[in-house]
């Protein structure tokens, strides 16, 4: 089983600790090492990348680690790939095409 990180209960966006291959399941744990749920990948995601741990409607702020780090640009399907092809910075007011 795939391994994924949840830092804070707020958290929608959490970190993939593996490579994780679609159809994959993930078993989510907190920082502390405690199991919280386990979610089915929908597509491929890199070690030390985001997936989302619930679906995450177009216009909702992306949280890790209890900040909000960006806004989806589109729907974000639970265990899908969260990225720059999906969110806006929340930091740095960069677009989806890498526009200020």
């Amino acid at each position: 089983m795939k391994r994924a990180i949840v830092i804070n209960a707020k958290d929608n966006a959490i970190t993939a600790l593996d490579d994780v291959e679609a159809g994959d399941t993930v078993a989510i744990t907190s920082a502390y090492g405690a199991a919280t749920q386990e979610i089915t990948a929908i597509k491929a995601i890199p070690f030390g990348h985001k997936l989302a741990r619930q679906k995450i409607a177009k216009g909702t702020e992306v949280i890790k680690y209890g900040e909000v780090i960006g806004v989806a640009t589109q729907d974000i399907e639970k265990g899908d790939h969260v990225h720059v092809h999906n969110v806006n910075s929340a930091r740095f007011g960069v677009t989806e095409k890498g526009e200020k």
